[in-house]
């Protein structure tokens, strides 16, 4: 799999002028289609096995080895509220950087990188649980289906409070 070094600090989706596109590493959670701003992903891993963490919130699945590097996993399943994934079907890593350091989020499969054209963006419906409202940072109109943005922050502070 190919390793794509993060960056920072990232605009925000609403911010982008018109005529440019944004490239997102899509993921799939849940049969839902997200994508995550390709300058926060560090890199993609299969399955790693994880150290549970006794009295965590649900949502941390448990800790990794990341050549030396401790990493929070969270299970992108949970934190959505969908339901869990049955026993033979290993979770894939998307390690992202975020403000709090390194996280691997759990994800079901990995997508490509894509350039969205911003003509095709659309705000957060105000009809989403607000749950999910806080972690979706916008919606692009694709051909056949719907780009759902996470705002990597949100849904880790989210996670937090959990």
């Amino acid at each position: 799999m190919n390793t794509v070094i993060a960056n920072d600090k990232c605009g925000d989706v609403a911010g982008t002028s018109a005529g440019q596109s944004r490239q997102y590493s899509t993921f799939y959670v849940g049969g839902l289609f997200f994508g995550i701003e390709v300058l926060r992903v560090q890199e993609v891993l299969r399955y790693l096995e994880m150290t549970k963490v006794p009295l965590a919130p649900d949502v941390i699945q448990g800790l990794i080895n990341l050549r030396g590097q401790i990493v929070t996993a969270v299970d992108m399943r949970r934190q959505l509220g969908l339901s869990e994934r049955s026993a033979d079907e290993l979770p894939m890593n998307l390690v992202v950087r975020s403000d709090e350091g390194t996280v691997s989020l759990l994800v079901d499969e990995i997508g490509d990188v894509l350039d969205v054209p911003a003509h095709s963006y659309e705000p957060v419906p105000d009809n989403l649980p607000a749950k999910h409202r806080e972690m979706i940072a916008g919606i692009y109109k694709l051909d056949g289906r719907l780009l759902l943005v996470l705002d990597a922050e949100r849904a880790l502070q989210t996670q937090l409070q959990n």
